[in-house]
């Protein structure tokens, strides 16, 4: 087995599955360390490194992430060459001293640049009983110290997140190695609707390959009936319909939804979410929140935060509440079956945003 691995790019799903899929080729029993970019010193990490296994032929030792760079700090391959080798020896001696303790973050507050120098140049002195595993969530270009020890010493796995036609073949290849296949339409469905968010995808993948069993094929239909996220994203066609005024392409798209059997209550119910969603989006951007901080603050899916960014300057306050309003009115209505499912939705889509609201009080 490789001693070093360097797993690098923003495709963190496939990342992981990686290191996964190394993990269970060696045979470490209780010889696996894993540590934090940030939260551990090099001579820490260095001195796992060099302890000999237990019972063991190798250790293994990950670490997942590198510390933050400091305020104006070059990356470490802008400055190569300055003081690599001197700081790389005196980690890698530092660590051979044995005297940092296993967990402690590093008292020095090394930087991100001497870091990854230091760890470069130890590698070449790296005991053969030792797979190092580095994961690293971003991509790191062709001069960076790690990508070049692990040339030199290991191997190199970049994984990039796929795009248009890419994405498309991975959910194919995907399903295959699940067991089925996969109609062209309903992987362009799930491309388009849930995009390159691959963990998601997987999970659908394995829903909809239960679905149809073994050897069998993923339709859009499947796809339609099955995948929740691929009607939430339907649903958000829907507003993004609303938000634009277009109540054709908005009846066209409910009338969809409805002929492909999604519930009225529950799309009542998605609908009314995802205008809630706008109106605390709304909010929080109002107060200076980016896309990110609204995603944590809220507890929602990045992906969904950014839509609903795009959507908000579309409606005022007053708008969004009286559309918030219509919807608690429309399923109270329908649930006191005093409207067909049909013509509360319909009358929700003509009025929506608009003010006054039709009165489903006493209808």
């Amino acid at each position: 087995m490789t001693m070093f691995y360097l797993l690098h790019g923003d495709d963190e799903f496939t990342s992981r599955e990686q290191l996964k899929l190394l993990r269970s080729q060696g045979n470490f029993d209780y010889n696996q360390d894993t540590y934090y970019g940030g939260e551990v010193s090099l001579a820490t990490l260095t001195a796992t490194c060099d302890t000999l296994p237990f019972l063991t032929e190798q250790r293994l030792v990950i670490l997942e992430g590198l510390p933050k760079r400091r305020r104006g700090e070059e990356s470490s391959s802008a400055s190569a060459g300055e003081t690599g080798e001197t700081e790389g020896g005196e980690a890698a001696e530092t660590a051979k001293g044995g005297k940092a303790k296993k967990g402690k973050k590093s008292s020095k507050g090394e930087s991100r640049a001497s870091f990854e120098k230091g760890l470069a140049a130890y590698i070449a002195a790296m005991p053969e009983s030792t797979v190092l595993i580095v994961l690293v969530d971003e991509v790191l270009d062709a001069a960076h110290p790690l990508v070049k020890a692990a040339g030199q010493y290991g191997k190199v796995i970049q994984s990039t997140l796929p795009k248009g036609k890419a994405l498309e073949s991975w959910i194919s290849k995907r399903a295959k190695g699940l067991g089925v296949s996969i109609a062209p339409d309903a992987a362009a469905l799930l491309a388009n609707f849930i995009g390159n968010q691959l963990r998601l995808l997987a999970n659908e993948l394995d829903k909809l390959a239960t679905y149809v069993g073994e050897g069998g094929t993923i339709r859009s239909d499947d796809v339609r009936k099955l995948s929740a996220q691929v009607q939430e994203a339907r649903i958000f066609d829907l507003t993004d319909a609303l938000a634009q005024r277009n109540r054709k392409q908005a009846l066209d798209i409910l009338h969809d939804l409805l002929a492909d059997g999604e519930p009225p209550l529950r799309l009542i119910s998605t609908i009314t979410s995802q205008v809630r969603s706008l109106l605390l989006v709304k909010e929080l951007a109002q107060k200076g929140m980016r896309g990110p901080q609204i995603s944590a603050t809220l507890g929602i899916a990045p992906f969904v935060a950014e839509k609903a960014l795009r959507q908000i300057g579309k409606f005022s306050p007053a708008q969004l509440e009286s559309a918030y309003r219509s919807l608690l009115e429309t399923d109270a209505a329908l649930k006191r079956s005093r409207l067909t499912p049909e013509l509360a939705l319909d009358l929700l889509v003509v009025h929506f945003g608009s003010d006054p609201r039709p009165d489903l009080q006493n209808v």
